[in-house]
């Protein structure tokens, strides 16, 4: 379903920006899907798990070093990018 921004309820707008986050402009487009997650067996979801872990190992070993504070301040950074009125609740 693509609905334009302008042609929104009220109710209907408020919701979205609150999913997104921020204000929509009068010229978007809103597309909204709905998807059901795959059915995972356990050994799937064991497989899947391990092979984040392997990957986010590598990352991490790749990284540099830095403080807990400089690390928090890149994860809000990073969510403010995305979600411009977030809050850390640290």
């Amino acid at each position: 379903m693509i609905r334009s921004a302008k042609n929104l309820s009220p109710d209907q707008k408020i919701a979205i920006e609150s999913i997104l986050g921020r204000e929509l402009r009068e010229n978007e487009d809103i597309s909204v899907r709905a998807i059901e997650p795959p059915d995972l067996t356990d050994e799937r979801r064991s497989e899947v798990v391990k092979g984040l872990e392997e990957y986010f190992a590598k990352v991490d070993a790749q990284r540099q070093p830095v403080s807990p504070e400089e690390a928090d301040a890149a994860i809000d950074e990073a969510l403010r990018s995305v979600r411009p009125n977030y809050r850390s609740v640290r």
